[in-house]
């Protein structure tokens, strides 16, 4: 439990009390919908009730109408579409969504997923040439390709139609700096980054980036009207695809009933893919995610239960939190550790046999990523040692590490992790043979994609966007790239920045914490980036009694408290090492998220504690 960060507490609302009115709930709710830029009653209404009819219509989303003709026609041709994804959940899942799509509309479809670590992430040459060899007429990306210039002109020139789909930056003449990011892994594109528009606003030529496509689909494409989601990742537009395809192949808005039932179950692959690219979970986002997840329970897709049952989560009602780190590490194993071409198959042409096969192998992978994960993350804490980085050096403001026989599979997992001890924005190289292969994660306010950008004269490749990056290097030049990326840092990363932040959405009373008011707090989910789990201060409470340690280690602190009378049970992981500082009647405040605990039949309210110090006066 971290134990030195500024607690900022949102200022309290004059508008929660009349928002709590309209909506006949706790202003505590009120509060915390105001707090995620929900204030207006008609939008709060839609935040607590989600509909799927609040999607944005397909035709909104600009060139989807072209997009979904050109694949309806090769349909109705017999032509062969290839769809070339990604090998991540956000590639994986949109994958399949277009693949079942095209096949349910009859079409002659395969899929193509590059090798992490043999072809690295979007589109290559080599594989382009061969999908094209092989009869493709079409090829459509998911999830990557708008940096593809050469890919495509190579498609353009074999006279096959490439269609890209992508959420990923690109790159103005200008260089990095007006870009908005997007969200997922770190996407380093093979070839370097291109420094070319995806179009003027003022230019009436379609697509300068790649003059040979097409159609590009970007849910940020400066072009006519913007898309009111212009946080939409690859499975989302796939889906957004795979609706407006329907209505093509059906020449109606309306499409037939069974692929209107395909699109709704549809969603709990996109509820995946959303959540594991950890883009913000609100509006036409939080709805898909928020629909997808209701449907996995009771998923009719063979893969999914097979996917499920191997987390040992069949039956349940699933949440954020299990995709986010049961489901999706599994699907992310098998790309990380191996080739994510199993995973796509799981999802899609898979029986129940073959789907229970790649579901066992996948959870042999992971339990094999995690052990890695493990010997290389204990390995960089004590490289971190070695070069003198220190959570409480100012003059620290950045980490590089970078060993031989490091996989570069597993490196940004790794790369997290540090900078969730270090607060640190941190890149981590896997080094061998004369080449380098990073990945890094950042802090709030570091933008890394900018901070590669300004280190590229070290750089072979590199592209990401502002929390995750990736990049390519020669070895030789490792050593010039850390002093480069470190003093780049001391000039972009304050002292403020380096010390940890807690968010916490407002004060409240241990007895304003009721079983229906934390059923309603739940309804706010499901929970991610934009749309964290409420947090909330309690301030001023008493230890009813000593803490207790709990957990196999003893890692784990129970704690009973109260406050104006009103008792509550509270849990605090990782402060066992706290319990010889704590007195049986000490007051503290606390920062706490609110759950409902099931046990033997018995339902309550639990606190877990995120946070705790002496109670301020």
């Amino acid at each position: 439990m971290p134990r030195e960060q500024h607690w900022i507490i949102a200022e309290p609302s004059p508008a929660a009390a009349e928002l709590a009115a309209s909506l006949k709930t706790s202003p505590l709710i009120a509060q915390i919908l105001i707090n995620r830029g929900v204030s207006d009653p008609a939008e709060a209404q839609q935040f607590l009730r989600p509909s799927l009819m609040h999607l944005h219509a397909p035709e909104s989303l600009p060139n989807l109408r072209q997009a979904a003709a050109r694949i309806a026609q090769a349909i109705a041709a017999g032509e062969k579409i290839v769809i070339y994804g990604d090998y991540d959940v956000d590639g994986i899942t949109a994958t399949a969504i277009l693949w079942h799509a095209i096949r349910l509309l009859g079409g002659q479809v395969d899929y193509y997923i590059p090798h992490r670590i043999e072809e690295g992430y979007g589109m290559n040459p080599q594989a382009v040439a061969q999908i094209c060899d092989s009869g493709a007429r079409l090829i459509v990306s998911v999830d990557c390709g708008i940096t593809a210039i050469d890919e495509a002109r190579l498609i353009g020139d074999r006279g096959v139609d490439l269609i890209v789909t992508d959420h990923h930056e690109w790159r103005e003449s200008s260089g990095i700096g007006d870009q908005v990011s997007g969200g997922g892994e770190e996407n380093a594109p093979n070839g370097g980054i291109q420094q070319s528009a995806i179009q003027n606003p003022q230019s009436t030529i379609q697509n300068p980036l790649l003059p040979s496509c097409h159609t590009i689909l970007h849910p940020r494409l400066p072009v006519g009207t913007p898309y009111p989601n212009p946080y939409l990742c690859g499975s989302g537009l796939a889906f957004k695809l795979a609706w407006a395809l329907g209505q093509a192949v059906n020449g109606a808005m309306r499409v037939s009933e069974t692929y209107r039932n395909f699109l709704v179950e549809a969603t709990s692959l996109a509820a995946l893919g959303t959540i594991a690219d950890v883009v913000p979970l609100k509006g036409e986002n939080r709805t898909l995610a928020r629909f997808g997840l209701g449907l996995l329970k009771e998923t009719k897709l063979t893969g999914l239960r097979a996917l499920i049952a191997s987390a040992g989560l069949t039956g349940r009602n699933l949440d954020s939190y299990d995709v986010g780190f049961l489901l999706a590490p599994r699907l992310n194993a098998c790309g990380r550790m191996g080739h994510a071409q199993e995973a796509v198959e799981m999802l899609t042409q898979a029986d129940e046999t073959r789907a229970v096969q790649i579901a066992t192998y996948l959870e042999e992978r992971n339990r094999a990523r995690q052990a890695l994960e493990r010997t290389i993350f204990e390995q960089a804490l004590a490289q971190c040692e070695q070069l003198g980085y220190r959570q409480d050096d100012e003059d620290c403001r950045a980490i590089v590490l970078g060993a031989e026989g490091w996989h570069p599979g597993v490196i940004g997992i790794v790369a997290s992790r540090i900078v969730g001890r270090f607060n640190r924005p941190t890149i981590m190289v896997a080094l061998g043979n004369g080449h380098g292969q990073g990945s890094g994660r950042s802090i709030p306010g570091f933008h890394l994609a900018r901070a590669l950008q300004a280190c590229r004269e070290h750089l072979e490749a590199w592209g990401g966007h502002e929390m995750a990056a990736g990049l390519s290097l020669a070895g030789e030049h490792f050593d010039a790239f850390r002093r480069a990326f470190r003093d780049y840092a001391r000039q972009a990363v304050s002292a403020e920045m380096l010390r940890p932040q807690l968010r916490i959405d407002c004060e409240a009373q241990v007895r304003q914490l009721t079983l229906p008011v934390v059923r309603d707090l739940e309804r706010l989910g499901p929970f991610g980036q934009a749309n964290p789990r409420p947090m909330l201060c309690c301030r001023n409470v008493e230890l009813a009694g000593p803490p207790r340690r709990v957990g196999r280690t003893g890692d784990h602190l129970q704690l009973r408290v109260k406050q104006d009378g009103a008792p509550m049970k509270c849990i605090a992981f990782g402060a066992g090492a706290m319990f010889d500082t704590l007195k049986a009647d000490a007051r503290l405040d606390l920062a706490v998220e609110p759950v409902i605990n099931e046990f033997n039949g018995y339902i309550s309210v639990e606190l877990e504690v995120k946070a705790m110090r002496p109670a301020s006066a």
